[in-house]
């Protein structure tokens, strides 16, 4: 590989850093660059977070992660602990040793270089230290275990030293500073080596020699260190096979529990899903056997009592439809004859004309109580149907109101039509849909307590809903839930007046669960109730919503209701008057005036 010339070396980087062919801009490079790095960025930044995501999930959905990963991270923190303090008992251990052993060396060493200048006062001083530096190296033996250096305490003398290794200042001034003689100090170092350069730790021991010298020992730690790496590698791998030998034993231990508890839940959830024969399997005499055990005598109970039950239902069912269908036959006569006899009632005398009267109010409830109860077994049986056609919601309003007319006109009450201008047509059994209305209608009649209907429609893009709001007795709390079911009331004590079966509102929810469609109540003791009807637009689609709020506004707002008062006028002024949208130009310019004396009459 050969080294380009710098024209050359120029060139390329001019090339690199000039714009791209035909960029209009400069910098466009730099630009796109900082573009790709945003996108890595974020990519990187969404990888992330999809990891998170999924070892969040794995970890709150998966028992056998979380007791494998608890025990190896619980095991890792215990092995970390027994091997720091095993370390730190053997680098002790170590130290102690060594120092122990400097400290006789550096003082054996003190005391023969003592002994030497005392002999030698008269030789040469710089000669005989320098003999005795070599001297006292040499009784370390081939493997020079130690160094010695002797400095100077005062003066400019360099000093003398052998092998390897400087003596750290803070030493030499702790020894300076001694003030008393032979006492020996020891501090800890690094020696760079000849060999490579590399630092290794050493022994520093130093006293004075005499008040104008200093003898220190140099001691090089790389036995101790190579023995402290040989045990911390030692701990290091044992800890890590330990380690991973406790995470194989938890994941077999938890396996033998996680596997039985996983089959257990997924019999469970066929068990919830419909299969009554599903059955765990049995192994062994131990807890988790028993376990299965007794999940299959469960689902052997609930097996049988859910077969009881369906035949009992099924043999209800098939009572009801019976007894409705067979008592049809003596009701048709029974109403043949009292047909007869209310006509010719006004030949009766007053109270066999008031018996003949009550006789034919009972058999016409009783033929509607026989008819709905034919309709609640349909529902149960799974055979209503429905014939769907593309009607005007408006219309089964304007219907059911008239129906409720003569019930209205009786008790004193008006009916308030809030209708859109525009139509609302949705896709609807009208039949069930007209009994519906003409049961809600009824129903907020019964219980208004002498005030105002209001029945208000709407519709928007996907969904149609009409509410019948009253200003009665309202319902109590959880009552909106009970209401639909059979044969329930409110208050038991309570008497009806329009002479209803019962069933109306049941049948009603059936109908419209058909449809496909919600029918909800509200109510507030003391400020009415209100039950909304709700359909899709198109036959068979989902229902996500409805344009009309369950509750009222001025509840939700937080304030209470103005009823209309006998007048006609409500607590503003304003007359309680039906309110009905203009007609469409489609009708022809008489409807207006035709729908005006309508609203009239029915207020």
């Amino acid at each position: 590989m050969t080294a380009g010339r710098p024209e050359d070396e120029r060139a390329t980087a001019s090339e690199v850093q000039s714009p791209p062919s035909g960029s209009s801009r400069p910098g466009g490079r730099r630009r796109d660059n900082g573009t790709g790095l945003t996108r890595a960025y974020l990519f990187a930044q969404r990888a992330a977070r999809a990891l998170v995501r999924g070892v969040h999930t794995n970890w709150r959905r998966s028992l056998h992660l979380r007791v494998i990963s608890i025990t190896l991270v619980l095991s890792l923190v215990v092995i970390l602990g027994l091997g720091y303090v095993l370390i730190s008992q053997v680098r002790s251990g170590l130290l102690d040793a060594k120092i122990g052993t400097a400290v006789t060396d550096h003082r054996a060493g003190l005391n023969y270089a003592l002994a030497e200048l005392r002999e030698n006062e008269t030789a040469d001083r710089k000669r005989l230290l320098y003999d005795l530096s070599n001297e006292l190296t040499s009784r370390s033996g081939d493997t020079g275990l130690y160094s010695v250096v002797i400095l100077p305490s005062v003066g400019d003398e360099i000093g003398w030293a052998t092998g390897e290794g400087t003596v750290p200042q803070r030493l030499i001034d702790q020894v300076r500073q001694s003030e008393v003689d032979e006492q020996q100090y020891h501090t800890y170092t690094r020696v760079t080596t000849e060999q490579g350069g590399s630092e290794k730790p050493a022994l520093v021991v130093g006293s004075q020699l005499t008040h104008a010298y200093e003898l220190y020992y140099i001691f090089p730690l790389q036995h101790e260190q190579e023995i402290l790496d040989l045990v911390q590698n030692t701990v290091a791998l044992v800890g890590a096979l330990l380690v991973i030998l406790l995470g194989l034993i938890a994941f077999v231990i938890t396996r033998q529990v996680v596997v039985p508890i996983r089959s257990a839940a997924r019999s469970a959830e066929r068990l919830s899903s419909g299969d009554l024969t599903e059955r765990m399997t049995v192994q062994g005499e131990d807890d988790l056997a028993r376990l299965a055990l007794s999940f299959n005598d469960m689902a052997g109970n609930l097996q049988e009592k859910i077969q009881e039950l369906e035949e009992l239902s099924k043999l209800q069912r098939q009572f009801v439809s019976d007894v409705s269908h067979e008592l049809r036959t003596p009701l048709t006569t029974i109403k043949m004859a009292g047909d007869v006899l209310f006509d010719d009632r006004e030949e009766f005398e007053p109270t066999m004309r008031r018996s003949v009267e009550l006789l034919q109010s009972q058999v016409e409830r009783f033929e509607e109580l026989l008819a709905d109860l034919l309709e609640i077994s349909r529902h149960d049986a799974g055979a209503a149907t429905l014939g769907v056609e593309s009607l005007d919601i408006r219309d089964a309003v304007m219907k059911a109101v008239g129906d409720a007319e003569q019930i209205a006109e009786r008790r004193g009450i008006k009916v308030v039509l809030r209708l859109p201008a525009e139509p609302c047509t949705a896709e609807y059994d009208s039949r069930r849909i007209n009994r519906i209305l003409r049961n809600l209608v009824v129903n907020a009649i019964e219980h208004s307590e002498g005030r105002d209907v209001v029945v208000t429609a709407a519709g928007d893009r996907d969904a149609v809903a009409v509410a019948v709001r009253d200003y009665g007795v309202g319902l109590k709390e959880g009552e909106e839930h009970l209401c639909f079911d059979r044969f329930w009331r409110a208050d038991p004590a309570r008497v009806r007046t329009t002479g209803g079966t019962g069933l109306g509102l049941a049948i009603a929810k059936e109908d419209a669960t058909l449809h496909g469609g919600w029918l909800q109540a509200w109510g507030m003791p003391g400020q009415g109730s209100q039950f909304r009807l709700s359909l899709p637009r198109r036959s068979g689609a989902e229902l996500r919503g409805s344009p009309l709020p369950l509750v009222p506004p001025e509840i939700a707002l937080g304030r209470g209701f103005t009823p209309f008062n006998d007048k006609g006028e409500g607590g503003n002024g304003t007359m309680a008057r039906a309110e009905r949208p203009a007609a469409p130009a489609a009708r022809g310019g008489g409807a207006d005036t035709e729908e005006r004396e309508d609203e009239e009459h029915l207020s």
